[in-house]
């Protein structure tokens, strides 16, 4: 067990480089360091009960010490009583909770992937932060304190990893003191097809991560809806729906997934560079088909193409003359899951054919191979009014500017224009791992968003939109801002493991036109920190001459589409009363 000196540092520290601009922000930070403590212990946090018991899963484990332990499941509470209809008790808690609606709410008790969505824990995370929680009503436990922050942030990654009731979330074996197996790939439970005359449903071809991999890929697959779309529906060309609603569910193992719809014409379907075209699940997969026959493969089956590492998709198909890119984002999210509810008359529009790019990124750290899955609803506009536009193409020149160099942090910082009469209604973000906060602030300088969890962002819904109406350009420039960790533990050292590490980096960085490799500047052992000149120069990190105990291996960091690099990137939407669509 550790002090709280280091948690109390980080606040120091958060304050003393200026990044306090509001009350909020302070009460955020702390909330952070409190999860901190929650993670790696902290002098008075007692309140956990260390269990030396292997137990079967991350939810078993749940139950014995939140559960049981916090005495949710006494006889008085959610017990023999079962107060609200909820029976926390061993052997019923799950199936009581995993997409079972609450009482009394429009809400699912625990909505897999979605914390913002799952009743139960914005219940606790009233307790705990009473500002972020989205619902009304009392806190939980009643009469008791709040959950400890270690068991609310397993609880978040359980619920994060698709809430599965067997099996070992990454990280949450420390968080809930109980020894757990090794984590296993986990296939969420499929996102369910909407009704057709209520919605549509894209779904992503599943394709290989093998063990203890990253990839991001590209492949193509084709689709025509046209017949199966209401014509109410539809914009006047009759190729595009109409659709206010999206939600994305894939694996938890994903980073990021986005569907692009392509500008290659559909007569150009078997260019040779798409490569072969064959059955991707089903009972006839591995077989040659044709794209454009949508019941080519069966049941369960998709025709597609192979899997290709690439960044976001640029190169993949032939090109598409005049065109700067060969394919736009039609849908996606920079997380596992996603919901998106527009405003009141706020629309997308969906392509209803054509041939789809997906550009799927995802890890597998554990020892199993895993086919990864997605899916994503759009549920069909009953008012379309006005375009959905997206903001995150105004800050895409900054998306590689991080430049940190080993062991240091720094904040970095862009700006974005809207354009006069934008109604901005959301906003959230999008970095690696070394993006230790985010945050956005409106012309004033005042602080609209701000976010800790690079890959579960939160998304921040401005209702009513604000609106910006000046002839100022001033006036509708919004800052956004990040700080990059790379490699500085919570008492200021040197920290090897959390640093950019040339040895690191995926394969994919050595790809032509994939960015992210990086040459080694500082020594991860020996003269930890120590400045040194590439991968050969081991000798200058020995810590005394022919030592050979050094490394030389720390980099700036770099932008890319793995990981171990970065990216900063605002993302947000508005809308445009005055635009005829």
């Amino acid at each position: 067990m550790v002090s709280l000196e280091p948690c109390v540092r980080l606040l120091i520290d958060t304050k003393e480089r200026g990044h306090m601009k509001s009350m909020q922000c302070q009460r955020r930070t702390c909330l952070l360091a409190l999860f901190i403590c929650g993670l790696f212990g902290c002098d008075g946090d007692s309140e956990i009960t260390k269990n030396d018991v292997v137990v079967d899963s991350t939810f078993t484990a749940l139950q014995v010490q939140l559960f049981d332990g916090q005495g949710c499941s006494d006889a008085a509470c959610h017990g023999v009583a079962a107060a609200g209809d909820l029976d926390l008790r061993a052997g019923t808690a799950y199936g009581q909770l995993v997409s079972v609606q609450a009482t009394g709410s429009t809400l699912n008790r625990v909505e897999p992937g979605d914390r913002n969505r799952s009743y139960l824990f914005q219940k606790l995370l009233a307790a705990t932060d009473p500002e972020s929680a989205r619902i009304n009503g009392a806190a939980m436990p009643t009469g008791r304190p709040p959950i400890p922050a270690a068991l609310l942030q397993a609880l978040r990654l359980w619920i994060y990893a698709g809430s599965p009731e067997t099996g070992t979330v990454d990280g949450t074996a420390e968080l809930l003191g109980t020894p757990l197996p090794d984590p296993t790939p986990y296939t969420i439970a499929p996102l369910p097809k909407p009704d057709p005359a209520e919605g549509l449903q894209l779904e992503m071809p599943p394709w290989l991560i093998p063990a203890g991999t990253e990839r991001e890929v590209c492949f193509a697959s084709y689709i025509d809806l046209r017949d199966s779309v209401p014509d109410a529906v539809k914009d006047e060309t009759g190729e595009y729906a109409l659709t206010d609603i999206k939600e994305l569910r894939q694996d938890p193992q994903s980073h990021h997934l986005i569907v692009n719809i392509s500008r290659v014409p559909i007569e150009d379907i078997h260019d040779p560079s798409f490569g072969d075209w064959t059955c991707r699940g089903g009972a006839t997969a591995g077989a040659p088909c044709e794209p454009t026959d949508t019941t080519a493969c069966g049941v369960g089956g998709h025709c597609t193409t192979a899997p290709v590492d690439g960044f976001g998709c640029i190169g993949f198909g032939p090109v598409v003359p005049g065109a700067i890119r060969s394919a736009y984002p039609i849908g996606g999210a920079q997380k596992a899951q996603d919901y998106e509810v527009l405003p009141e008359g706020v629309y997308y529009r969906v392509p209803l054919r054509g041939l789809l790019y997906w550009n799927s990124h995802a890890f597998n750290l554990t020892a199993q191979d895993h086919m990864m899955n997605g899916r994503i609803n759009f549920m069909f506009s009953k008012e379309p009014r006005y375009r959905s536009r997206n903001l995150g193409r105004e800050s895409v020149a900054n998306l590689f500017l991080p430049r940190t160099p080993p062991f240091e942090k720094e904040e970095v910082c862009g700006t974005v224009t809207l354009p006069k009469g934008a109604h901005l209604f959301a906003l959230s973000s999008h970095t690696h791992k070394r993006g230790e906060r985010f945050w956005i602030e409106n012309p004033n300088g005042e602080l609209l968003y701000e976010n800790f969890l690079y890959n579960d962002p939160d998304r921040l819904i401005l209702d009513p939109p604000l609106i910006f109406d000046s002839e100022e350009e001033s006036a509708r420039t919004l800052t956004y801002c990040a700080l990059y960790n790379n490699g500085v533990a919570a008492d200021g050292t040197p920290d090897p493991e959390t640093v950019t590490r040339a040895s690191r980096m995926p394969d994919s960085v050595n790809i032509i036109g994939v960015p992210g490799a990086c040459t080694p500047v500082a020594c991860v052992a020996g003269k930890i920190g120590a400045a040194c000149d590439g991968a050969d120069d081991n000798g200058s990190c020995d810590s005394a001459p022919d030592a050979g105990d050094g490394l030389c291996d720390a980099c700036t960091i770099t932008g890319g589409e793995s990981t171990e690099n970065e990216m900063f990137l605002v993302i947000g939407d508005y809308f445009l009363m005055d635009e005829a669509e």
